[in-house]
């Protein structure tokens, strides 16, 4: 039986959620033509290209080798991230197809493809209390795959007209993997001065997120393609994403169990392997699919990178007070704890704005 607690309300505040709907009104309301037109192109470029500079500068090898040592945990993640939820995407494809216009088929099946989030899943999984060195290990690894797999994944999944072109190629070794390289070489020169401003490189990022964004609705916009989504489509897509998010997290949760992880290592594996990068994908949809479609194919992935962080936030609540739980009742933890770090850590307030879903528990441990 399903009890639902609903706790007092208190919704989060994001500005940076507010900006990117400015930055879509923006696009709808004020598109760019003409001369603003290839600026807005250029900029859109420059954001690409730089954004994969900062990601390669950033992600540190030593970290992604030193977690692969657990090769069932970062198989498992692996397996999730790009082929697990790939296939899953494949059939919410099949079966929307007749009812949604092809370009929100083509974004619902495209972000399944995606790599994992860096920040996020590192971020849920210290909330959750789980194992912050195999979410790095997993998230950096991912994406770090993910700048050579998602591009051969869409051109296996896309065929014909979404295949990889010349040009297509040409975009991708010159926007993403020349920029990524260089990064990686550029490391020891300027990654300890990037891990020290934290602050520059997120007005970065997100500045560069916020620029892709008006380009792609933007040129949705002055070729008219907006009329093609309905209100009923946009609930149709949101609903998709939900469905897909519920789906890849329930298995998780059951097959991390089934072969015998630590809560601790269930935690990453849940965060990490539910997770989709909307840091990533903006740029990559952006060479991957040119043209004014790109407005529409990024609209699951921006829906769903919300909804995310939304059922991340409640569900690393939900593990963080299961785990102040075992550390007041000794008897409740199971082998894979730690004793001494449970007793140090305090639940964070993330604020009281998400319904306590309590289920009959598996092996010990509620599944939610």
């Amino acid at each position: 039986m399903i009890k639902i607690r609903f706790l007092p309300t208190r919704i989060p505040f994001d500005p940076y959620l507010l900006a990117l709907l400015a930055m879509v009104g923006l696009g709808l309301v004020l598109p760019a033509s003409g001369y603003s037109r290839h600026l807005v192109d250029g900029l859109a470029y420059a954001a690409i290209s730089g954004l994969f500079f900062l990601y390669g500068a950033r992600l540190a090898p030593s970290a992604i080798w030193a977690g692969m040592a657990n090769w069932r945990l970062q198989g498992l993640i692996f397996t999730s991230t790009f082929l697990l939820f790939p296939l899953m995407g494949l059939a919410v494809g099949y079966v929307a197809r007749p009812y949604l216009p092809p370009a929100l088929v083509t974004g619902l099946v495209f972000l399944t493809l995606l790599p994992s989030t860096v920040q996020s899943s590192i971020a849920f999984t210290s909330i959750a209390r789980g194992d912050i060195p195999a979410a790095l290990s997993s998230a950096s690894f991912s994406n770090v795959v993910g700048v050579i797999l998602t591009p051969l994944l869409a051109s296996f999944v896309f065929p014909g007209r979404h295949s990889l072109s010349g040009g297509s190629l040409e975009d991708i070794g010159l926007q993403i993997l020349l920029p990524f390289a260089l990064g990686q070489a550029a490391r020891p020169l300027i990654g300890a001065w990037l891990e020290r401003h934290h602050l520059v490189t997120n007005i970065f990022d997100r500045g560069s997120i916020l620029v892709i964004v008006y380009s792609a609705f933007s040129a949705g916009s002055a070729a008219g393609v907006w009329h093609l989504v309905s209100p009923a489509g946009l609930g149709a897509v949101l609903a998709l994403d939900l469905v897909m998010l519920g789906a890849i997290i329930m298995t998780m949760l059951f097959v991390s169990r089934r072969l015998g992880f630590s809560s601790k290592e269930e935690i990453a594996i849940v965060f990490c392997g539910s997770k989709k990068s909307m840091a990533s994908g903006l740029p990559m949809a952006n060479i991957l699919f040119p043209g004014h479609a790109v407005g529409l194919i990024v609209l699951p992935l921006m829906i769903f990178h919300q909804v995310q962080l939304f059922v991340c936030a409640a569900l690393a609540r939900r593990y963080a007070a299961h785990a102040q739980d075992r550390a007041i009742n000794p008897s409740n933890r199971h082998s894979g704890d730690n004793p001494s770090v449970l007793e140090r850590l305090t639940v964070p307030d993330l604020g009281n704005c998400f319904p306590v879903i309590r289920r009959r528990e598996f092996r010990g441990k509620p599944l939610i």
